[in-house]
Parts: C-alpha cells; sequence; structure tokens
C-alpha cells in the first residue's frame, strides 16, 4: 500500500496495528512523532531563510522557526552575527555598550536577542534556520518528509501506538524501525550534499 497522504497514512498504522478502534488516536500519533521529527531530524529541506529587520533589542522568528542556522546583517560589508548563549549576552550586557550595529545575537523564547542593540537603524539581514516539518492535516495532505520517506511516518506513529498501548516488546521493535529509517534518510542527505560539493568545487578548479 503506498503512503503519500495522511489519509493513507492514517489507513496504515490502523492495518499494522490491525485495529479498527483507534481511528481518534491514530492523529495524535501521528501529532506527536512530528513533534519527535522536529527535535532529532536535521535534513536540507528543512533550511530555509527570510529577510529580517533588526530593528530593536528583540525581534520575531518566522512562524515555522526551530533552530537558527546562521543570521548576517546585509552592510557594507555584510556582517554575520555570533551566537552567544543566554549567559553570555548577560555579560556582553553588563559590561556596557552603546546603541548600534548589532555584532551577537542570543535566543529568548522564539525571540532573536541582538547586542548591541539597534542604534535606531532598522538593519536588513537575512535569516537561516531549520523550519519545522509542515505539520500533517485533512488539510495539509503531505509533505517533503512523507514523500521522501514514508517510513519515518509509518514507524514513528507505530513507536507512539506501542507506547500508547503499552506493547512495550513493540515499543523498541518501532524504535528500532524508525531509528533505521531516519538514519538512512540522514546518510543519503550527506551523501547527497557532498557529491553536490564535490561538483562545485571541481568546476571551480577547471
Amino acid at each position: 500500500m503506498a503512503i503519500t497522504t495522511y489519509a493513507e497514512l492514517q489507513s496504515a498504522v490502523a492495518d499494522w496495528l490491525d485495529r479498527t478502534d483507534l481511528t481518534a488516536a491514530i492523529t495524535n500519533f501521528i501529532t506527536i512523532a512530528e513533534s519527535e521529527f522536529n527535535r532529532t531530524i536535521r535534513h536540507r529541506k528543512m533550511i530555509t531563510r527570510a529577510d529580517a529587520t533588526i530593528d530593536s533589542e528583540y525581534s520575531a522568528t518566522p512562524a515555522d522557526w526551530y533552530q537558527t542556522v546562521s543570521l548576517i546583517l546585509k552592510t557594507d560589508p555584510v556582517c554575520s552575527l555570533e551566537y552567544v548563549t543566554n549567559e553570555a549576552m548577560n555579560s556582553l550586557k553588563e559590561s556596557g555598550s552603546a546603541p548600534g550595529k548589532p555584532l551577537y545575537y542570543s535566543h529568548v523564547g522564539t525571540e532573536i536577542q541582538a547586542y548591541p542593540a539597534p542604534d535606531g537603524t532598522g538593519y536588513s539581514g537575512e535569516l537561516v534556520y531549520y523550519a519545522q516539518v509542515p505539520a500533517l492535516s485533512d488539510s495539509n495532505t503531505s509533505n517533503w518528509l512523507l514523500d521522501l520517506a514514508p517510513d519515518i511516518y509509518l514507524y514513528g506513529s507505530l513507536k507512539q501506538s506501542a507506547m500508547y498501548l503499552r506493547d512495550d516488546e513493540r515499543t523498541g521493535m518501532w524504535a528500532s524501525l524508525y531509528q533505521r529509517a531516519v538514519d538512512d534518510l540522514t546518510i543519503s542527505d550527506q551523501r547527497t550534499h557532498g557529491q553536490t560539493s564535490v561538483r562545485m568545487k571541481t568546476r571551480a578548479l577547471q
């Protein structure tokens, strides 16, 4: 059975469980699995970018933001802000500095904190980040992860079902299959990215 849509995924989970009484619970299994995907999977298709305007100490991140890769200011020359921990940011602020062009950033919740605080200038920038895997729903019936690796969705959802059903033996089995699928996806992505890098270097030498 092909698994290309949200409905087909729900049907596949029910078939593998051989249960007809878990229709409502299966949607929860999928949702919880997606939370785990966001925490553990890092794939090039998750990387996206967004224009950013840094005009105050704190700036909001995009709605689908999960983890920052880089933050630059489109000044002349371009300035790449350095990430620091919250503790380091507090130390910087305690040392005192007049407002100016930001050089460092940290995260407070889902906000970006810049230091020094902007001096009234709205600095144009670019935020590169890992976006959350788009959640499946009746209106969003597929996404890049379901297209690339339906086994990750299937085994991830089945792992959650086993914990719900308190089936310790199957929890371990589904967890092992899930991790193998994630590892395969990661290796494939790294291999593809590596080949692309090699081709780019080869062209540069010609």
